[in-house]
This record gives C-alpha cells, sequence and structure tokens, in this order.
C-alpha cells in the first residue's frame, strides 16, 4: 500500500547558522518543500515563535504562549500540531522541521510518535559545523553560560546536548568551509564515525558551491529513521550496538568496548570516577552494581560530568510473568545472552576519545569489578557493602519506572 502520508525531515544541529545553510540547500530542489522553524529565545518567558516556508516564500509566522516555558512544552503545543495540521493543509508537501541549536531530536522522536498517523518521520539528520564541533564535544560549558538554556532547571552540558544531537541521528552532515585544513576534516570525520557509527555520513562545504540536489537526494524520503530502535540509553539492553571496539583508532581518534558478567563494587567504582570521565571523550551504556543487583543503571559520561539513569529491573530480577512488560526486542537479546548464574545482568559500556589508552582504561575497570572471593560472599554480604550511589539511585524496589534520575560525579 502507498503511504500517503507526508515525510518529515527533522534536522538538529548545535550551530543554528550551518542547520539553516542545510535547511535552505533542502527548500531550492523542490518548491512544494515546506520549512518549519521556531524561535525559542523567548521560551523561558512562556513565548515561541513559529515561521513556515518555502524557497520562494513566508506561508505564516505565528506566536504561541506557553503555560509553562519548556522545550516539552513546546513540542506538544506547537511543534507536533503545526506538522498535523501543515499535513493536513498541503497534502502533497513534504515537510522539514528544523531544531533549535539545544533541543535534543530523541525528545522530538518520543513525542512524534502520537502523531505517527498523520506525518511520517522519515529521518533524523544532525548539522555539525566543523570548525567549532570538536570545541563543543570537549566544553565543560552549560547551556546556561551560552544563555542556550530552556528553563530555570535546565542543567544540561554543551557537550551532553552536542553528543546527543550526534548519537541520536540516522544521517550525520558535516558542514565545511573551503580550504578548511584536510588533517582536521579527517580527525573529525574519524570522530564522528566512532560517536555514531550506525549513521550515514554526508560532507558538504569543501567547495564554493554547494550540490543542493545531490545533498537532497541524500537526505530527503531515504527512510533511515525506525521508530522501533531505542535511544542511546536503552540500546544496549534490547541487544543493539553502543559503538565499536577500535583500539589503533585513527587520526588520533580511538574507541573501545568494555563488557563484563560481574558486578562492579560500588566503592572502587565511585574512586575510579574522575580517572574514568576524564579519560574518555564520551561514555555510554549500562552497567551494575552488586549492592544493586536488580537494577539496570545507565551511563553517560561527557564533558567531565557523568550522569547515571535507572533503567527499570532486569529481567532476571522480575518474576517471570513480568517479563511481557519488556519490548520483543529486549526479551530476544536476554534470551541470547542468558547466563545461568547472573541472567540478563551485564555491564557493556563504551568509551570514545582521543588517543584512549585502553590498557589502562580496561585496568581500571576491570579493579571495580567484584573480585572472586567477593562474589564467592554471595549476595546477602554484596548488599551491605559501601554504597556512594545510593543518594543518586533508587533502591530496587523503586526501580519500576526506566528514566533518568539524578546527575552523579565523583
Amino acid at each position: 500500500m502507498t503511504d500517503s502520508r507526508p515525510h518529515v525531515t527533522v534536522l538538529a544541529g548545535f550551530s543554528a547558522a550551518a542547520t539553516d545553510a542545510v535547511a535552505r540547500s533542502l527548500l531550492v530542489t523542490d518548491p512544494s518543500l515546506v520549512l518549519v522553524t521556531h524561535d525559542l529565545t523567548g521560551v523561558r518567558d512562556g513565548v515561541v515563535r513559529r515561521t513556515v516556508r518555502t524557497a520562494d516564500e513566508v506561508l505564516e509566522q505565528g506566536r504561541t504562549d506557553l503555560v509553562h516555558g519548556c522545550v516539552s512544552c513546546t513540542l506538544r503545543e506547537d511543534i507536533l500540531p503545526t506538522l498535523v495540521r501543515l499535513s493536513r493543509e498541503r497534502p502533497g508537501s513534504d515537510l522539514v522541521l528544523a531544531l533549535p541549536p539545544a533541543v535534543e531530536p530523541e525528545a522530538v522522536a518520543a513525542a512524534g510518535l502520537a502523531v505517527a498517523e498523520a506525518v511520517r518521520f522519515d529521518s533524523y539528520v544532525t548539522v555539525v559545523e566543523a570548525t567549532a564541533v570538536i570545541d563543543d564535544l570537549t566544553s565543560t560549558d552549560s547551556l546556561r553560560d551560552r544563555d542556550l538554556h530552556a528553563a530555570g532547571n535546565d542543567e544540561r552540558g554543551v557537550a551532553d546536548v552536542v553528543i546527543r544531537q550526534i548519537e541520536f541521528a540516522d544521517t550525520l552532515v558535516v558542514w565545511s568551509t573551503p580550504g578548511a585544513d584536510a588533517l582536521e576534516r579527517d580527525r573529525l570525520a574519524a570522530l564522528l564515525h566512532r560517536l555514531a557509527p550506525w549513521a550515514a555520513h554526508v560532507h558538504v562545504g569543501d567547495s564554493p558551491k554547494v550540490d543542493c540536489t545531490g545533498l537532497a537526494g541524500r537526505l530527503l524520503r531515504s527512510g533511515r529513521h525506525d521508530p522501533a530502535v531505542p535511544g542511546m540509553m536503552g540500546r544496549a539492553l534490547e541487544g543493539y550496538p553502543i559503538g565499536i571496539h577500535d583500539r589503533p583508532g585513527e587520526h588520533g581518534v580511538n574507541a573501545m568496548l568494555f563488557q563484563s558478567r560481574r558486578p562492579f563494587h560500588p566503592q572502587r567504582l565511585h574512586d575510579a570516577l574522575d580517572d574514568l570521565t576524564a579519560e574518555a571523550l564520551r561514555g555510554r551504556g549500562q552497567l551494575w552494581i552488586a549492592t544493586q543487583p536488580g537494577t539496570a543503571i545507565a551511563w553517560e559520561s561527557s564533558g567531565g560530568g557523568l550522569l547515571l539513569g535507572n533503567l527499570g529491573h532486569w529481567l532476571a530480577a522480575l518474576p517471570r510473568e513480568r517479563w511481557d512488560e519488556a519490548t520483543d526486542m529486549r526479551r530476544l537479546a536476554a534470551d541470547a545472552t542468558w547466563d545461568l548464574y547472573y541472567g540478563d545482568r551485564n555491564t557493556m559500556l563504551s568509551f570514545v576519545g582521543f588517543d584512549l589508552d585502553v590498557d589502562a582504561m580496561t585496568a581500571t575497570l576491570s579493579a571495580c569489578l567484584l573480585s572472586d572471593a567477593e562474589l564467592a560472599d554471595g549476595t546477602d554480604s554484596w548488599r551491605v557493602l559501601p554504597d556512594p550511589f545510593a543518594d543518586f539511585l533508587p533502591a530496587d524496589g523503586d526501580a519500576d519506572q526506566p528514566t533518568v534520575t539524578e546527575r552523579a560525579t565523583s
């Protein structure tokens, strides 16, 4: 059957200028293509300004007043309703949604499931500006430092947002400029391939003229977005790759995977946080600690900080009748790797960085695991180990809902 829904290409990117350049390059290839943008400079005061245009004309400019100024309110009360309305008013036109710099595309994907009958989210494209992205990825700035925070309680870091935009993309566009240093270009390409090995990578801007038709052919109606693939926090649980193991790397960029069935000793892991977060540009994945054997814990590190999240219970910690609460993919992944002693409990961490010392990182992580003697002591002794993470993560009995909890740093 023919899918008559308008296709939506979502453009994200921390550089507003680069994202706008890609959006306008797409518009000139199709007079029926509609671009939707939002100005969030007044969102903290509850004001969002919307512009809808084609290559030839501005179709509308509007303002939405929100009861609470926040990105989620904007998605719910303006962005998604606008896409649905345009799909009805212009049924023959595909749509490009260009997100403001501080908006993470995963939030759109999660909210967009509610309007899937009206529009098809075809691809999530992240645009990175070649001359600035590495500085942003290594920055310790918060959004507040750059006056980009979406609400009073928005404590996200610049590196956090930029990395999540890159990781969620099914397509990455590197916007460069003529005369850019070839070695820096290759270094950036190596980094992006290790941060998002699952994405298609497109490079633009090496010449003064942009091949708009060629770019549109790579980005529009690609069908790359699969709504069944979870975001980064849930990828390992459902059996999707979270990175690659590339010890030698190239152009000074390498990556590693660390996997273990043994739980971490909470105190030793906590004591190693400074070393682990300082060494790697990005860390991500899941783990478990001996004091909380029922809880799957998410790990996200960037910009020198660490975010630990609650992903819910391991299936091994639940009665069999509750396994139907998990997705089919999660149950399949658990079944494929089930261990008679640990069940589906396992640590899977990915680290990406510049000249990572893989041996040292592996040794540090391995030293944080329970020893043979500690394992032999049994689970009752594990539960009374000192746990500096207790204030950041719920006890096992409170871990039913898979949500991110607190920011935890050493």
